[in-house]
C-alpha cells in the first residue's frame, strides 16, 4: 500500500511559479513510477508528467513541455512538480499518482493504482 499526499498548490498570477510536492509513504518508493496529472472543471483527467522507477526517465504533455520538471528525492519518498511560466489554462487540481508496474504506460492514467487527494492550482490572468 501506498499513500501519497500532496501540497504546495495555491494562488499565483499568470507568468509565476509553484511546485508542487507528492510525499509517499513506504520503504519501495525508488521501485515506483510516479505522474502527475490534472483535472480542470468540466474537463476530464489529463496526464501532465511522469518518472519513472530506477533511471528516472520523464515523460511531458506537450502543453507543459520546457515550463514544467519533474524529479524524484527517493530518500525523501518525495515527488516534484516545477511548474514555470504558468498560465492560467494550467488551472486545475493537480493529482499525484504511483505504481510499481505502470503496465499501460505512464502517461496513462488507467496505469495507476495509488492516487493523492489533489491540491488545487489557479492561475490568475
Amino acid at each position: 500500500q501506498v499513500q501519497l499526499v500532496e501540497s504546495g498548490g495555491g494562488l499565483v498570477q499568470a507568468g509565476g511559479s509553484l511546485r508542487l510536492s507528492c510525499a509517499a509513504s513506504g520503504r519501495t518508493f525508488s521501485s515506483y513510477a510516479m505522474g502527475w496529472f490534472r483535472q480542470a472543471p468540466g474537463k476530464e483527467r489529463e496526464f501532465v508528467a511522469a518518472i519513472s522507477w530506477g533511471v528516472g526517465s520523464t515523460y511531458y504533455a506537450d502543453s507543459v513541455k520546457g515550463r514544467f520538471t519533474i524529479s524524484r528525492d527517493n530518500a525523501k519518498n518525495t515527488v516534484y512538480l516545477q511548474m514555470n511560466s504558468l498560465k492560467p489554462e494550467d488551472t486545475a487540481v493537480y493529482y499525484c499518482a504511483a505504481d510499481r508496474l505502470a503496465a499501460r504506460g505512464l502517461v496513462v492514467a488507467e496505469s495507476y493504482g495509488y492516487w493523492g487527494q489533489g491540491t488545487q492550482v489557479t492561475v490568475s490572468s
